[in-house]
């Protein structure tokens, strides 16, 4: 039961570090929309490669941020019957949806995208605009590293439900309010 533990907190460790730093990455986007506004509007000036970054940093947010948002349990899902369950029935749930549906989509996501992702990297893919930034291969990388974090975090979640199925009382013992893990 301990080493579960661990994993559980090493990996909701590292999920909400990084969730908390992709955060922060919003407020450079905005910047960079604001500057991108200002700069082709008021002055006259355009940037692609400014343009592009918003981008980049649009993908950043939303590819990793997934894993994040996944252990605040911010996903959108359809809770007519889920919302009155029982939390060991929500546990199940969570548990049977997260071997059967998200475990399965990480791994294909990351086995189908890898090779186009490499591709890009071979040849060390830019942007096909003119003054665009020189880094599309890094961007493509957000294919691999996504499914992988999400998965780490779908791992926490398998953990944490299969806890709660088999009875372990880990909001009381090894997890803090908001059922956050102690760490």
């Amino acid at each position: 039961m301990k080493p579960l533990i661990i994993v559980l907190n090493a990996i909701e460790k590292f999920t909400e570090i990084t969730g908390r730093l992709i955060a922060w990455l919003t407020m450079v986007m905005v910047a960079l929309v604001v500057l991108v506004v200002v700069t082709r509007y008021f002055l006259e000036v355009g940037s692609i490669a400014l343009q592009e970054s918003v981008t980049y940093l649009h993908c950043l947010v939303f590819l990793m941020g997934l894993a994040f948002t996944l252990k605040h349990d911010g996903h959108v899902r359809v809770d007519i019957f889920y919302r009155d369950f029982s939390p060991k029935a929500k546990a199940m749930v969570n548990l049977i949806g997260g071997l059967l549906f998200l475990v399965p989509v990480c791994l294909v996501i990351f086995f189908t995208s890898r090779d186009y992702v490499l591709a890009s990297w071979a040849i060390h893919e830019t942007s096909v605009e003119n003054n665009g930034l020189p880094f599309v291969y890094l961007l493509k990388t957000l294919m691999l590293l996504m499914p992988v974090t999400l998965l780490l975090q779908g791992i926490a979640e398998v953990i944490k439900s299969g806890l709660v199925v088999s009875g372990v009382n880990i909001s009381a013992t090894q997890m803090g309010e908001n059922n956050e893990p102690i760490i």
